[in-house]
């Protein structure tokens, strides 16, 4: 009688259960093999993938990325190269009645053969394609894809165009520009099968897209509506149930069989996304399931965090404003620019994003610029964005250069587009669509119009329009609630009005060999780029040069600074500021120490003068390759000097100070969204620790602001021996009145004492005489909390090294004091 009930209350339950019929995916990744086409040698390939990482893992290429191997490989894009693999489907798979075979993303120039037929043609790297594969498979089936160089299509369309466009042939191609070689990084042109391929199968309908309408939003109520494209979706009777935190919100039933479907929902005192340095980025997780009866055909799930963005543009007495709103709030952006973390992307892990943006929100950042010239990142990047509460400005991928306006382009540009603002739209994290990099300042500024007659002029300006004024503005507007900027920046910089209007970038500093004090005397409304270079890590240049020695001057190391001016540039500053030292690792470390003196005074400059000026973001924050760059992270992950300083200037209150006509200006930024009470304590030290002057105010900083709170006349004192400490609310600040060259600076050890700690060590600093620019370095792998600091005079800094090594025996310590 027990076994009997026991029999029924198990055949009640299982009854119960949902059924569930929902779509079939199965990933093409596997069994993949890849050949020259003049060849007969099949290797093993890696999909998602590329060529060149293929040929390297079977080892019939040297390492691009050190000594001048780049020079070696260059064959590899100019041929033809092709994949193929062979994958079995069950009777189960084959009997759906849709089965759509899916490519996320090819790279670029290929055809698609399924089972010996040609199938398709591709042409653009940054777009989804789809084969109806219902009658195309089988049991036993083979793929094969042929890729051709990019330069056979770049010819042929070149040929068509009566005249010469700006900047080489890649603008005829919709890849990677950056692939092409830029003056950060390698010619590398990828070809292969860089995002999956899948099969999708189906008896019923397929959500393609769901997109979350904000319709309003309050303290009280959020108003929303779902918008699903569905797909073969031809069959009434379909129930609609929409979960926010896995409880059931909104349920539809009628008139809903029609493609796209809009289900209705609201949520009740909606919590908010904010940056992460002023609030808490909340996400709801949003479920959306279909059922046929009491049979689950469909769910999808994603996360969307409540927030209104804004780019505000609005005319005043200066020029017109250029800043975010965030909730209703004026947000100070702060960041940098972001490119592509490899040349192949298949080496980019889930580990590397999560890096590097913990990176990025410990260095106090909220905002990243997704530069034009490299890619429309995977879907981790902004899932992590969103979760980290880092704002995404995101630019269409294209920099530098004049693009075609031919037909068959606009089409290719208008699916892409479509398809990139729909994939990115529900994200929290996107604040603003731009549509380039630098074209429309190139087209004005850079001699493109030069010798060229009017009717072309016209020509080339009317197809940028179509492009950046017309299909890119639309489709954003149409498809998403996301403010859109033509090119960025607005105004070059040999355009007054750049000061005034829009966004800016600033390359006085670097290009121009401007001093660094030009960032003080020229602020603009919103700083997307500006930047200097600098030296990486001696990881990075043993790296490239294959040596346990550093040896900055091999072949190997000129091949991987791709700035015609760059070493010259660097030496030019050095020589302004530093004293330039003769031993090739110190000059790498002091080339750090002027990378970040320079940039962050342009950040400080920035954030003095909010909110006339609302933004500032430098470039660059990552490498692609080992590199001699602008980064501010070197390609191993190491913090260079800058990303260390940045820290420190992106702070949300910040004490920034600035010598003018003899006198100490010290200004107090909050960007906290509360006022702010306290004492400012100002103490100017000599290089002995002995305090030359001090003074105690009570003040109140107000929310949202920078202001002036001190001056101080200084020209009775010593400045070369002198530094103002200032300090406000566990906030501090070190300002010198003289170049880091003409400070007296004193030569005596720095003591040290290192305790073993659970995650690393602790190690304790003191010094009788200020240490400039404290570098703590350590072949062990591992992470400094702190590094190219200032150690006052006796005091005692504790500085946590986090790694996984039981004993730091090598630990080194280096200062300016110690060098010069």
């Amino acid at each position: 009688m027990r076994k009997l009930f026991f029999f029924i209350v198990v055949i009640l339950i299982v009854g119960c259960q949902p059924k569930e019929d929902l779509p079939i995916e199965i990933g093409i990744d596997s069994n993949w093999k890849f050949s020259s086409h003049n060849s007969n040698n099949w290797q093993e390939a890696t999909v998602p993938g590329n060529v060149f990482t293929d040929l390297l893992a079977n080892h019939q290429i040297p390492d691009p990325f050190i000594k001048t191997n780049e020079e070696k490989v260059q064959w590899v894009s100019d041929s033809i190269w092709v994949y193929k693999t062979q994958f079995v489907l069950d009777k189960n798979t084959l009997s759906k009645k849709h089965i759509t075979l899916q490519f996320d993303g090819i790279d670029t120039y290929a055809e698609i053969f399924i089972n010996d037929k040609k199938q398709l043609t591709t042409n653009n790297a940054f777009r989804q394609y789809e084969i109806n594969a219902k009658n195309l498979l089988k049991e036993k089936n083979e793929l094969t894809i042929i890729f051709y160089p990019t330069h056979l299509a770049e010819n042929k369309k070149k040929s068509i165009v009566d005249y010469e466009l700006p900047e080489g042939n890649r603008i005829f191609t919709r890849k990677a520009q950056f692939q092409y070689g830029w003056d950060w990084g390698p010619k590398l042109n990828t070809a292969g099968i860089w995002k999956d391929i899948k099969i999708i199968a189906t008896n019923n309908l397929i959500i393609k897209d769901v997109y979350i309408i904000q319709e309003n939003l309050n303290d009280s109520i959020a108003n929303l509506t779902c918008k699903l494209d569905l797909k073969y979706n031809n069959t009434d009777g379909y129930t609609f149930e929409l979960y926010v935190n896995d409880s059931l919100t909104s349920i539809s039933t009628d008139g809903l069989q029609y493609s796209p479907t809009y289900i209705p929902f609201e949520i009740k005192n909606p919590k908010r996304w904010w940056p992460h340095n002023i609030g808490k980025p909340y996400l709801y997780d949003i479920r959306i399931d279909v059922k046929e009866g009491n049979t689950l055909i469909a769910s999808k799930n994603l996360k969307k965090g409540l927030r209104t963005i804004e780019l505000i543009t609005e005319k005043d007495s200066i020029g017109e404003s250029f800043y975010f709103k965030v909730n209703g709030v004026p947000v100070y952006a702060k960041g940098a620019n972001y490119i592509p973390q490899n040349s192949f992307q298949n080496k980019v892990t889930p580990a590397h994003y999560e890096n590097l943006l913990n990176d990025v929100v410990d260095a106090n950042m909220n905002m990243l610029r997704v530069w034009g010239g490299g890619i429309y990142e995977n879907d981790i990047f902004y899932e992590l964005c969103d979760e980290k509460g880092i704002l995404v400005w995101q630019d269409f991928m294209f920099a530098c250069a004049m693009y075609p306006g031919d037909t068959k382009f606009l089409n290719t540009v208008a699916i892409e587009a479509e398809q990139q603002v729909k994939r990115l739209r529900n994200y929290a994290s996107i604040a603003l669509w731009a549509g380039n990099n630098e074209n429309s300042e190139g087209w004005h500024r850079w001699g493109w119009q030069d010798g060229r007659p009017e009717e072309e002029k016209k020509e080339i300006w009317k197809n940028y329009l179509k492009v950046f004024d017309s299909i890119l503005p639309k489709t954003v507007k149409e498809l998403s609630q996301t403010s859109y900027w033509e090119s960025s920046p607005k105004f070059g910089r040999g355009n007054p009005t750049y000061e005034f209007e829009g966004d800016a970038h600033d390359w006085w500093v670097w290009h121009d060999a401007a001093p660094f004090e030009h960032f003080e005397k020229r602020v603009p409304r919103f700083m997307s780029e500006f930047g200097f270079q600098s030296f990486p890590s001696s990881e990075v240049l043993k790296h490239i040069n294959q040596s346990k020695e550093i040896d900055l001057k091999t072949d190997a190391i000129k091949s991987h600074q791709k700035h015609i001016r760059g070493f010259q540039l660097i030496d030019e500053y050095m020589n302004r500021d530093y004293t330039i030292p003769t031993n090739d690792e110190d000059y790498a470390y002091v080339s750090q120490l002027l990378q970040a003196k320079g940039i962050t005074m342009g950040i400080e400059a920035h954030r003095r003068a909010k909110p006339y000026n609302m933004g500032t973001l430098f470039w660059q924050l990552n490498d692609c390759w080992p590199a001699i760059s602008w980064s501010s992270i070197d390609y191993f992950g190491n913090w260079k000097a800058l990303q260390y300083k940045a820290k420190k200037s992106f702070e949300n209150v910040l004490i920034s100070s600035i010598l003018k006509e003899g006198t100490i200006n010290t200004f107090i930024v909050n960007d906290n969204l509360e006022n702010l009470d306290g004492d400012l304590v100002l103490t100017l030290l000599d290089f002995n620790g002995k305090t030359v002057w001090s003074d105690t105010k009570k003040i109140q900083v107000k929310a949202n602001t920078s202001e002036q709170f001190h001056q101080l006349p200084v020209d009775q004192f010593d400045k070369k021996n002198v530094v103002l400490v200032a300090e406000f609310n566990g906030t501090s600040s070190l300002f010198y009145l003289e170049r880091p060259k003409n400070l007296q600076l004193q030569k005596a050890p720095i003591q040290q004492t290192i305790t073993k700690t659970q995650n690393g060590f602790s190690i304790a600093l003191s010094s009788t005489t200020l240490q400039k620019g404290v570098f703590l370095f350590s072949n062990n792998k591992g992470f400094f909390e702190d590094n190219f600091f200032d150690l006052l005079p006796n005091e005692k800094r504790v500085i946590e090294f986090k790694t996984g090594v039981k004993n730091l025996n090598d630990l080194e310590i280096k200062s300016l004091n110690s060098i010069y």
